[in-house]
């Protein structure tokens, strides 16, 4: 992957065809989880203060040794995504995960979490496994999480629903989307 392009999932629309994070030079960014496709390198580059939390201490050392290389800095932080209490209220403007969510237990608790640490008007972004990608022989209604439930999270923990996109992958198109990506706001 090159290093200056911030990726939503495997072969989809990147962040600079999708611009969805706007600028990034000297905004203060929380990435959620690592990834397959970390970002906080790029964010960095980028020009914006980048904190990564993760719960794997073995992807936060590929981060630190790529930022290392790049001659950047990220704060690192090893715990559970909504674990956020060492953020101070409204001092984050950005939020992003890239497939990172999926390691969440509580999503409710660690969208209220976000919300917390956001500015007024601060943005979340992120792109998680599309809900009916995967089914196999069960119906889209027997698993855990569906679009309106998603919707319904983000909504009770005060977010403002900009954008849903399932992006079509440029290599293997699929009749249903395999990658969910939604941009909301703090209200």
């Amino acid at each position: 992957m090159p290093d200056d392009v911030i990726h939503y999932g495997p072969d989809l629309p990147t962040e600079s065809e999708l611009r969805l994070l706007g600028e990034l030079k000297g905004r203060r960014v929380l990435e959620l989880g690592c990834g397959p496709y970390p970002a906080a390198v790029v964010l960095a580059k980028a020009g914006a203060t980048t904190i990564t939390v993760d719960s794997s201490a073995d992807a936060l050392a590929e981060v630190r040794a790529a930022s290392e290389e790049e001659e950047v800095k990220v704060e690192l932080r090893h715990g559970d995504l909504a674990d956020l209490a060492f953020l101070r209220a409204e001092t984050i403007d950005l939020a992003l995960s890239v497939y990172g969510l999926g390691q969440v237990a509580n999503l409710g608790r660690l969208l209220r979490q976000v919300h917390r640490v956001l500015r007024p008007g601060g943005v979340l972004v992120f792109s998680v496994s599309h809900p009916a990608s995967d089914l196999g022989d069960r119906s889209y209604w027997e698993g855990e999480h569906t679009i309106s439930g998603l919707y319904q999270e983000l909504v009770r923990a005060g977010f403002r629903v900009e954008q849903l996109l399932e992006p079509q992958s440029r290599v293997e198109p699929s009749p249903v989307p395999k990658t969910l990506i939604v941009k909301a706001r703090k209200d």
